[in-house]
């Protein structure tokens, strides 16, 4: 390898068993779907659907069981991302969301090609879902070989999600500059 070129890090590990980690990928997750006009007192059967999902609870709690329901965010293959949200399919959009300028969502390289750009994976942090331990525990199982996101790579998806989650927004601010 030449020594200007640095050698690439793995962004993913493969992992197996019910353990739950910060940044695991469980694909084909059960999420209930509450409709927009549930009111109190009202009762109806909630659907769920499919999905793909990321663990946001931190790996700490998973582990020393201070987490009866773990947060976790939708994770979508950019192609499935465009197809719902067309304005992502124009030219430097997934390059304004890898810079960190599109505000909640972040980019994640290939599981299979983290050298390529356009298998990326893109997080949605403004859909947030929390689902018992134990369900994702033995889905995680049935699952068998599956990815987690590993350092330094997680905790920079930690922190962007601390970003997006802790924003405030003022009622004012200090005035510009003009000298």
């Amino acid at each position: 390898m030449p020594s200007d070129e640095k050698a690439m890090i793995p962004f993913w590990i493969q992992v197996q068993g019910r353990d739950l980690a910060q940044g695991d990928f469980l694909p084909g997750c059960f999420v209930p779907i509450v409709p927009q006009g549930f009111a109190p007192g009202q009762h109806l059967a909630i659907p769920v659907r499919e999905g793909d999902l990321i663990v946001l609870t931190q790996s700490c709690d998973l582990a020393n069981q201070k987490a009866g329901a773990v947060a976790l965010c939708p994770i979508h293959s950019l192609a499935a991302f465009e197809a719902v949200n067309p304005q992502f399919a124009k030219k430097g959009a997934w390059e304004d969301v890898r810079k960190g300028r599109r505000e909640g969502l972040y980019l994640l390289a290939s599981h299979t090609q983290p050298d390529v750009s356009r298998p990326s994976l893109v997080v949605d942090f403004r859909q947030i879902y929390s689902l018992p331990i134990d369900y994702l525990q033995q889905h995680a199982v049935a699952l068998g070989s599956r990815w987690r996101l590993q350092s330094p790579f997680l905790e920079h998806f930690s922190q962007a999600f601390a970003r997006f989650f802790m924003r405030v927004g003022l009622p004012s601010a200090v005035p510009p500059f003009t000298d």
